[in-house]
């Protein structure tokens, strides 16, 4: 298989100086002998997912590194994504929007967000939306909603003719704010797009009073836990064709994942989606069955992506003790790849501050292990060190075509590959 590849995301895990781990980020704080061993026996350096300096979401760094096309990574919103991945259905015309279970309580100023993911919400959030289902909305529109991962759900938004993208209602995107943001369409002059926020707003106010006494809330409450009461909004849109560099040179790729955001990217490439009961998108994810999955996944593609969303979670709940705990699991759980004759890579589709818990631009710290490859004189892990790496800081992009390149899957450049590099 020395002609094969592996891409190993840890989702969010580049990082920050963190006071309280002697100023060392979670990764250069961890214990990781086989990253450091794969590091030792191959090349590091620093990768932007898009550009340099600028925070992206999971599936924009993602969707990168998967091979889809620059040009389209600009064009995809996050709503249509997370469909895909719980297999709810967008005709043309519909748009999906990323929606977050929430804690709400109302005040003077409409809903305050007490917590954006309710506590985390990871059990009973089909019987809530369940109760969603039948929410009567003017003008012909309907709505139905999906759970997602964890806290996430998806929600389908159809009218009587083709719905423009409407903004989100969700307060972080906008500093300082703490209630639920009023929709409102994207291009102010469109009537339609009127419609489409009045329908998302309706829609928020309507879930609000469905969900304050829903039996799965009452004995949330009665346990000490966050209500999930009220569903916020992010990343409306549609999606067109999408084209990917994968295919374009007739690869077979697979995706091992527990994490619906990525599962929609991988059915939206036509990539092989492997998950089981036992692959979630928190700390409790099997790991080593990751592992072995992913190793299996090779004998019938040329590449796999393993992606573990562990770091990324301790991040945003601004715990780098727990980060750094976790990348130690997870350093132990890959230590079966050091002795296997594939292409290996390790990177990330974004950095995450456990500081502040957000996204941030900084480049993310990746390894590339090819058997018969250059090396470079790094030896350890981390942000510092993959400053002085020998792979540079590159792109998302230019990381998985060295990657590509290492599995012997590029030719030299063609006209019929420029759609792929403008």
């Amino acid at each position: 298989m020395a002609n094969k590849g592996l891409i190993v995301i840890l989702d969010g895990l580049g990082d920050r100086p963190v006071p309280g781990l002697g100023g060392a980020t979670p990764l250069e704080a961890a214990a990781t002998p086989h990253m450091d061993e794969l590091v030792s026996a191959g090349r590091c350096g620093l990768v932007d997912p898009l550009y340099p300096g600028m925070p992206v979401s999971t599936h924009t760094g993602a969707g990168v590194l998967l091979g889809i096309n620059t040009r389209d990574i600009f064009q995809l919103p996050r709503g249509p994504v997370e469909a895909a991945g719980t297999g709810l259905p967008i005709m043309p015309g519909d748009i999906a929007l990323r929606c977050n279970f929430a804690t709400l309580e109302a005040d003077a100023d409409g809903l305050r967000v007490v917590d954006r993911r309710a506590g985390r919400i990871h059990e009973g959030t089909r019987e809530l939306a369940e109760a969603l289902q039948s929410i009567p909305l003017e003008d012909g529109f309907s709505a139905s909603i999906r759970p997602a991962t964890g806290h996430r759900a998806v929600l389908r938004l159809s009218g009587p003719q083709p719905l423009p993208e409407v903004s989100d209602t969700d307060p972080d995107s906008l500093p300082g704010a703490r209630h639920v943001l009023p929709c409102h369409p994207i291009d102010a002059d469109n009537t339609v797009g009127e419609q489409t926020a009045n329908a998302v707003n309706s829609f928020i106010r309507q879930a609000h009073e469905r969900l304050r006494d829903h039996p799965v809330n009452r004995k949330r409450e009665a346990a000490g836990k966050l209500p999930a009461n009220g569903i916020i909004t992010r990343g409306a849109g549609s999606i067109g064709k999408i084209s990917n560099i994968l295919h374009h040179l007739g690869l077979r790729a697979a995706v091992v994942a527990g994490e619906r955001t990525i599962i929609g990217l991988c059915h939206l490439c036509s990539f092989s989606a492997i998950t089981k009961p036992g692959f979630t998108a928190l700390a409790d994810t099997n790991l080593a069955s990751k592992v072995a999955t992913a190793l299996d996944a090779l004998q019938d593609h040329d590449l796999v992506y393993l992606h573990i969303k562990i770091p990324d979670i301790f991040s945003h709940d601004r715990d780098p003790q727990g980060k750094k705990a976790a990348l130690e699991q997870i350093d132990a759980a890959l230590q079966p790849l050091l002795q296997e004759d594939i292409i290996i890579g390790v990177t990330a589709d974004h950095s995450t501050d456990s500081n502040t818990g957000h996204h941030c631009g900084d480049p993310v710290p990746s390894i590339l292990r090819a058997p018969r490859g250059r090396t470079d004189l790094c030896r350890e892990f981390g942000e510092t060190r993959c400053i002085n790496g020998g792979l540079g800081r590159i792109s998302g992009h230019a990381f998985l075509l060295t990657i590509l390149d290492e599995m012997g899957q590029l030719q030299n450049y063609r006209t019929t590959d420029s759609q792929f590099f403008t």
